[in-house]
């Protein structure tokens, strides 16, 4: 590049000396031209991603895009402790001092150093929305063109032709893939340096999760949190019955909370009826036959923009994707025929894709059920695939007013013998203090397969969104509970995945759950339709739900009446998951926590019943 398009960005004089000593620097041009980058050259079909001699990745030429895959099982997942700051503003994280014992400034020049001696891609994306998003810089080594090829698709980015005005960057990626070995003992960091008007991202390693994908946004929660309002960790859609009654369901949860499985189509048997349930202890197995399934438009898959730009008059919640592009977990797909929407966009892509963690062949075809291997005969459980918004079908890009708000939690199996959380039965219906709650603690919960964990049950915090997060706990919890106490009309269900009591389900609850929604049209029933849970936090339970002439068994919807579980079984469980969210729930009651927040998690730790959560927010 002619170093001229250097008088287009309006950086600091200190990181404006770097990129005028960087031996090369190279602006994309186009999608193509970052895929040629990712691969070290045009004619390339294998390329190592190497630095000071350690192999880092290796990127492989496949029919269908290109393969990304790392040397080191532990980079294939995001680290969840890799965030640190390193500014002086208000935190709750976890500073650089803190953690390593001294201040940033130091590494931070070493870094600069070490970039203004490479050959580096410069390249101008936006954050957020690209209407009403903030513009940003990436600046990467040339031989790390996967990491901003994925960067571009999850973001969008602005093409050296396109380049055409002055960029002042709200943010900037900073990537060091070496200095993870030198510094940090071979673990994934990312430093978030918090300035008056920028925000910094310094990432310490190649996978992109912490910080290409969670990295931006943790600089829209930065920036709304200035601003007053959040970006919502959720996938969105809009369901269109056959009858042409419609319903947009937000779908929140942590890690693994089956995010972006709502937004697929319904997983079937090969005779096209959907196996439901499978009792661990007596393997019986539920099928249920839907034929007229819902017509599906996605919306978000895991970052749903609530702009303060949007109508603020409204009483229900207004988002719009916050993504150019998702970054689909896949390792559910594990043989042909599992998912077809998925295999056809990925196997005959209408442009090339960038893949993770699969099996690959230089010049063959990248199949999704193929996972590479941690270890002999253990599959990586996070195989990843970037899918640009434009080449997912029916999709919808406008802002839209979301109806139901739901809340996934992983859970793993409840039996009277072996008690636990797993309690939650197929769809429950919150009123939005109790909704709230969930949010504040939003249980990490069973086998998460997204990132390194230690077993048992974890909160990934505030909104689900708090790991990414660079703020205050009690900020993003009373910007959150603004945003519910805002917008009533739009209503709460709690819904789990992977197991129901003594039944394995994987994630057919949330996509049973979708369809009944959208044939009722929301998820306000009747007094006689719903029963208070003999777990508070667990709201209402539904009697009875039924489904194409098919009545779902009570079990499925309140555990208690399975007999694998029975009360006995169920009261621990209850008492398990009590426990955890008062311990998680003490912390909020800050000075700063909102006056309102405050008598509802007091409620709470008092034991209140539910018809008090429901005179704090009434469900109209």
């Amino acid at each position: 590049m002619n170093k001229n398009k250097l008088d287009l960005l309006e950086v600091s004089e200190e990181l404006m000396n770097i990129l005028v000593r960087a031996e090369e620097i190279v602006v994309p041009k186009n999608r193509q031209h970052l895929f040629e980058l990712a691969m070290g050259g045009a004619g390339n079909d294998f390329y190592q991603v190497s630095y000071n001699g350690i192999n880092e990745a290796t990127v492989t030429r496949c029919k269908n895009g290109l393969v990304v895959n790392y040397d080191d099982p532990y980079m294939r997942r995001r680290e969840p402790e890799c965030m640190v700051i390193a500014d002086e503003k208000p935190t709750d994280k976890v500073t650089y001092e803190q953690r390593f014992g001294k201040k940033f400034d130091d590494l931070k020049g070493e870094t600069l150093e070490w970039l203004a001696h490479q050959k580096l891609i410069l390249m101008p994306f936006v954050a957020g929305d690209q209407q009403i998003g903030y513009p940003s810089v990436l600046i990467a080594p040339l031989n790390a063109g996967f990491f901003a090829g994925g960067l571009a698709d999850l973001q969008g980015f602005i093409p050296a032709e396109d380049w055409n005005a002055v960029i002042k960057p709200r943010a900037i990626v900073y990537l060091a893939p070496p200095f993870r070995h030198s510094h940090f003992e071979g673990k994934q960091v990312v430093v978030h340096n918090r300035l008056d008007n920028l925000h910094e991202v310094f990432s310490y390693n190649l996978y992109p999760g912490p910080s290409a994908k969670k990295g931006i946004y943790s600089v829209l929660l930065n920036i709304g949190e200035q601003e007053g309002w959040i970006t919502n960790h959720a996938s969105t859609v809009k369901l269109t019955t056959t009858y042409d009654n419609t319903l947009v369901l937000m779908h929140e949860g942590a890690s693994g909370g089956g995010k972006s499985e709502m937004i697929e189509e319904i997983h079937r048997e090969p005779d096209g009826k959907i196996m439901l349930a499978e009792n661990t202890v007596t393997e019986e197995q539920f099928f249920v036959d839907i034929k007229d399934a819902c017509e599906i438009n996605p919306i978000t898959d895991d970052m749903a923009l609530c702009h303060r730009s949007f109508e603020q008059d409204r009483d229900k919640l207004v988002v719009k994707d916050a993504e150019a592009g998702w970054f689909l977990r896949v390792n559910h797909i594990t043989h042909y025929g599992v998912s077809p929407q998925h295999e056809k966009l990925c196997i005959h892509p209408k442009e090339g894709l960038l893949f993770f963690n699969m099996e690959a062949v230089p010049n063959s075809t990248c199949l999704i059920w193929e996972h590479i291997m941690d270890e002999p005969g253990k599959p990586c459980p996070n195989p990843r695939v970037i899918m640009p918004r434009y080449l997912f079908p029916d999709v919808i890009s406008e802002e839209i007013e979301v109806d139901v708000r739901s809340f996934g939690v992983r859970t793993p199996i409840c039996t009277k013998e072996k008690p636990s959380y797993g309690i939650i039965g197929l769809l429950h219906v919150l009123p939005a203090s109790l909704a709230w709650l969930w949010r504040l603690v939003a249980p990490r919960g069973h086998d998460n397969p997204s990132i390194i964990q230690d077993e048992g049950m974890q909160a990934e915090g505030v909104g689900s969104y708090w790991p990414f997060a660079t703020g205050r706990k009690v900020d993003q919890a009373n910007l959150l509970l603004e945003q519910m106490l805002n917008t009533p009309r739009t209503r709460y269900v709690l819904i789990p995945n992977q197991n129901i009591g003594a039944y394995h389900v994987g994630f057919k609850p949330q996509w049973i759950a979708r369809e009944y929604l959208s044939r009722w049209g929301s998820a306000k029933f009747r007094p006689d339709q719903i029963m208070e849970s003999r777990c508070t936090l667990l709201g209402y339970s539904l009697k009875r739900i039924k489904i194409n002439d098919i009545v779902l068994p009570k079990g499925l919807l309140r555990t208690e009446k399975q007999a694998e579980v029975g009360e006995e079984g169920y009261d621990k469980g209850a008492e398990i998951l009590t426990d955890f969210f008062k311990e998680e729930l003490r912390e909020f009651l800050v000075p700063e926590l909102d006056p309102r927040g405050r008598e509802i998690i007091e409620c709470f730790l008092n034991d209140g019943a539910l018809e008090d959560f429901v005179k704090l927010t009434p469900m109209d």
